[in-house]
């Protein structure tokens, strides 16, 4: 009897019964586990890796080349704009106002002063007029004038008066060095360079051989034609200088005149290309880039004109400005939207793999492999989505038709147009784009199925960029866009005349072209990286399976070598295990080239698998049960070991792994269970007798585990009926069902009997009756 202290209220009672969590304490307890805060925590890192590839603190540039206005674009914000026009004219006038560089050999002018000044020595070296080179005097003498001898005469003798000794034969030189002297300095010019190159009043002078020597000279000082004249009157005045008001002074300037008229000046200037030119670049270097400005609601492009290079430049500089003056509150809640729909897309999409996909999500290589795909392809498509090549469709294709083929077309589909919608929004484009991207990759992941020819990913990218071409024709003529290709193929550059209706089509077609063109390329692209998708994932197509099912394959060489009897019960579970894997859906051609190897851990030990045995004693005879056992069971890890060491698919080395479950070895179980009872020992230890495992995780795992069974057990049949052999099939088939060796693959009850049914059926074909002819013993 219960003490009274014992005793517990009704309250207490009713406290005690605990209830069953509800649905968010079950979802907390689910995501907070270590394995889910992983992948979280992957998921925000892409999250965060998208964002910043699409750069989504900011809104996108909405507009392209071809995009035709629906309304008037107007400036939302104050800025300016390079003025390239008014920089052009600035430079040409600042070309023609730079000051050239002129190279001055002032050799010729030395020349001819001095050759002045032998000519009046040779004159005064005449003593008397017979003694005079009259070649020599006609140089002093005035073109045309009537010649007079005795006059003549008188004036040589008044020359040679006139420079008399040395003293005036000095002042004679001095006053020709005066004379010449600022032509010697400045030089003389004969033509000026053209208007445009430089300054027409003024030049620098320097030196041969010393450009640093500069000095500046009017152009009108150096002209050949302006300097004879006045050199002249430098003569006048140089010998005014050295004789003073005198008769002689004018005698003098008078000859010299006379003579420098018949030899006329020579241009000693010449102009320096180099060093001009690179005055120049540097006058135009020191000029400021002239700017337009704009005010809001200053007009920048007009509705209904397609937008041209020049129109997006200056929508570009807009844009630019407008995102410049955006606070940092702006650029956070936009952060915020743009990662919400992330959040949102991602939620979706992992909604879909936890109910639809699980192994994805548990498998911790692939959900990596596919969130590194999924950033990949965001970049990539950001990237291609620039004007130069609006190429957005080969990287979204490329990545539906591998999750096509790695994953389900369904989870392509939905990853696929996930990725499409990102893309919109992150490049500014509208529903129309989406439209056409969504058509583009939803046929190219439609299309993927079993791909058995190295040609079939071309078809499905020319069948898939048909779809966008019709797609484009009909979205375009819907919105009026043209949806034009890149800025080398775009109009009206190459097919100028056309009126707008005309370049409207013109450009549609071209834009429904290139995008039919890009969908081809994915697909050449795709079959170029078939074979690296299937290393990254680690997945097989028939096209690999077909090569990997060759019979001279080194392995089944040498199993059909070694043991013949297992490579040929191998053969036989390939061809029923495939017929029952098509009869579900499943992968008939993966299960039949794993079947081929499923068995070759046989090779090592063949004469202890009695299909390898023929006539010969049994070698277990010497053998106790569990042993015996041993070397049964240590056919699944010799074969998986082979298949590692020989570089085999994953999915072969789970189904040498996988093909006998955690079934029992019945026949040595049975014969260590009589031995035991003989002796009246304890009972034998059930789980020693039994394969490692695991249990088949895929239904193709499932059905070659059946196939495997029932094609050995039916070459027990003494009598193989068609009756009898649906019995041991589904004998055999419930055996491992109670056993629960179905409990991890999927395998639903009503496949499991179309297994059934299709290995009953194929054992049956095999097993076949023959007419027995007269006289033969055997049928």
């Amino acid at each position: 009897m219960s003490s009274g202290s014992s005793h517990r209220t009704r309250a207490d009672r009713v406290a005690s019964i605990g209830m069953p969590p509800g649905p968010w304490s079950r979802m907390l307890r689910r995501f907070t586990t270590s394995d889910a805060l992983l992948r979280l925590t992957l998921c925000v890192l892409a999250a965060v890796a998208m964002w910043g590839v699409t750069t989504a603190w900011k809104p996108p540039f909405a507009f392209r080349r071809g995009f035709i206005p629906p309304r008037d674009i107007v400036a939302r914000v104050e800025f300016s704009r390079p003025d390239p026009e008014q920089y052009e004219a600035l430079k040409l006038r600042r070309r023609g106002e730079t000051i050239c560089v002129y190279t001055h050999n002032v050799r010729p002018l030395i020349e001819l002063r001095e050759a002045l000044t032998n000519r009046v020595f040779e004159l005064l070296a005449a003593e008397t007029w017979m003694d005079l080179d009259l070649s020599v005097w006609e140089e002093f003498q005035p073109e045309g004038k009537p010649r007079d001898p005795a006059r003549e005469e008188q004036e040589f003798f008044a020359l040679r008066a006139a420079l008399a000794g040395d003293m005036e034969l000095r002042k004679f030189q001095e006053a020709l060095v005066n004379a010449f002297k600022p032509f010697e300095t400045d030089g003389l010019l004969d033509s000026l360079h053209a208007l445009e190159d430089g300054s027409q009043t003024a030049i620098l002078v320097h030196p041969v051989g010393d450009e640093d020597f500069l000095h500046r000279v009017n152009v009108g000082q150096v002209q050949v034609a302006e300097a004879q004249a006045a050199l002249g009157k430098r003569l006048d005045e140089a010998f005014k200088e050295a004789y003073g008001e005198s008769v002689d002074s004018s005698l003098l300037a008078t000859y010299g005149r006379t003579w420098l008229n018949r030899h006329r000046l020579q241009t000693t200037l010449k102009i320096n290309e180099d060093a001009s030119e690179a005055a120049r670049q540097k006058a135009i270097e020191s000029i400021p880039m002239p700017t337009k400005a704009y005010k809001p609601g200053d007009l920048l492009a007009r509705s209904g004109s397609p937008l041209q290079e020049a129109d997006l430049a200056l929508l570009h500089l807009e844009y630019d400005a407008e995102v410049a003056q955006r606070s940092w509150g702006q650029i956070i809640r936009y952060t915020i939207a743009d990662l919400g729909m992330f959040g949102a897309l991602y939620v979706l999409c992992g909604a879909y793999l936890l109910y639809h996909t699980p192994q994805v999500l548990r498998d911790k290589h692939r959900f990596t492999t596919l969130l590194g795909l999924v950033v990949l392809t965001v970049a990539l498509s950001v990237f291609a989505s620039h004007d130069h090549w609006r190429a957005e469709l080969v990287p979204l294709a490329i990545f539906a038709m591998t999750l096509a083929v790695v994953h389900r077309r369904e989870l392509a589909l939905l990853l696929a147009a996930s990725l499409a919608m990102v893309i919109t929004f992150s490049t500014g484009r509208g529903l129309a784009d989406f439209v056409i991207l969504v058509a583009g990759v939803g046929a190219s992941a439609m299309m993927v199925s079993r791909i058995r020819s190295r040609t079939k990913l071309i078809y499905v990218g020319m069948t898939a960029g048909l779809v966008a071409m019709l797609t484009t024709l009909g979205v375009g003529t819907l919105t009026g866009q043209p949806f034009a290709a890149g800025d080398e193929m775009s109009w009206p550059a190459w097919l100028p005349g056309l009126d707008s209706d005309g370049a409207f089509g013109v450009m549609l077609l071209q834009g429904a072209a290139w995008h039919g063109f890009c969908l081809l390329l994915a697909g050449l692209l795709m079959t170029a990286l078939l074979p690296f998708i299937e290393r990254v994932f680690d997945i097989q197509t028939d096209i690999s399976l077909l090569e990997l099912g060759d019979a001279a394959h080194p392995l089944l060489q040498e199993l059909a070598r070694r043991a013949p009897g297992t490579y040929n019960h191998s053969i036989n579970v390939a061809s029923l295990a495939e017929a029952a894997a098509e009869r579900i859906g499943a992968n008939g051609l993966l299960v039949r080239v794993g079947a081929y190897f499923h068995d070759i851990g046989k090779m090592l030990k063949p004469n202890y698998f009695i299909e390898n045995q023929g006539q010969g004693a049994s070698q277990h005879k010497s053998l106790v049960p569990a042993m015996s056992t041993l070397v049964i069971i240590a056919h699944v890890k010799d074969g998986a070991d082979l298949a590692r060491q020989h570089g085999l698919p994953q999915a072969f080395v789970d189904f040498i792994e996988q093909h006998h479950g955690t079934t029992l070895v019945e026949y040595f179980y049975r014969q260590a269970a009589e031995q035991q009872s003989e002796q009246d020992d304890e009972e034998v230890d059930e789980t020693a007798f039994r394969y490692p495992g695991p249990k088949p995780q895929t239904r193709e795992a499932a059905v070659m585990m059946l196939a495997d069974v029932c094609e050995s057990a039916s070459r027990a049949l003494s009598d193989p009926a068609p009756s009898r052999i649906e019995h041991l099939v589904d004998e055999l088939a419930m055996k491992r069902l109670l056993d629960g060796q179905f409990d991890e693959c999927g395998l639903t009850l009503r496949e499991l009997a179309l297994v059934k049914e299709s290995l009953a059926k194929s054992l049956t074909a095999v097993y076949h009756g023959r007419v027995k002819y007269p006289g033969q013993q055997t049928a």
